[in-house]
Order: structure tokens, then sequence, then C-alpha cells
């Protein structure tokens, strides 16, 4: 015979709390997961953009060696901080570089990200 409650309803919903309460924790957990894949992603593009600035320093700062030099210069800040140099090449005095920066985990698989940077002569 089913139970009643204070209510006078039957039992028919004994135990939806804890279907709702599981779902709502799925629900925490996947918004959770999401929320570091996004941070993961904006630390590469930062990472991605700070590499660049700084192969573009050290490219300017060697442009009296020549753009083959100075190019070997940035691709040995890109190799160092795991970054790839993708382009380095020079307009006037002007540096220009573009890196790529492929997420760590389970982003990678989603593509790279790509930085672009100019710096300008040293005195």
């Amino acid at each position: 015979m089913p139970t009643r409650d204070e209510s006078g309803q039957g039992g028919r919903d004994a135990g939806l709390a804890t279907v709702w309460a599981a779902g709502a924790v799925a629900a925490l957990l996947l918004v959770g997961c999401l929320l570091w894949w996004l941070g993961a992603a904006v630390a590469t593009r930062h990472r991605a953009a700070g590499v660049a600035d700084l192969a573009a320093l050290a490219a300017a700062g060697h442009a009296s060696a020549g753009p083959a030099g100075a190019c070997g210069r940035a691709r040995m800040v890109t190799e160092r901080m795991r970054v790839s140099l993708r382009e380095c090449r020079f307009a006037g005095w002007d540096a220009l570089v573009v890196v790529e920066a492929r997420p760590a985990g389970p982003l990678g698989g989603f593509g790279t990200v790509i930085a672009r940077a100019r710096a300008g002569p040293v005195e």
C-alpha cells in the first residue's frame, strides 16, 4: 500500500529532490568546466601577446645585426617561452613579429592563438 505524506498525496514524488540535486550539481560542474576553459584560453592569449612584444623588442634591439640576426634573437625568445615564431620581418627599422601559441590541455584541439607586435629602433 502506498504511503501518504502529511499533505495527503501519495509517494509519487519521493526521491525527486535527489534527482533535482544531481542535475544541479551536474550543471554547476559543467559551468565550472566551461569557465576553467575560458580562463585557460584568455591566459594563453595574454601569454602569446606578451611573448610577441618581447620577441619584437629583442628583434628591434638587434636590428643592427641585420634581419637574419635580429629574427634569430626573436626566435630564441619565442622558443624559450614555448611559443612558435610564425613571422619576423622588418619594415624600415621597425620589427614586425607574429607568434602562435597553442593552449594546453583539451583546448589545444580547438586551434591556436596568434599575436602580433611591432617594435621600433632602440637607441
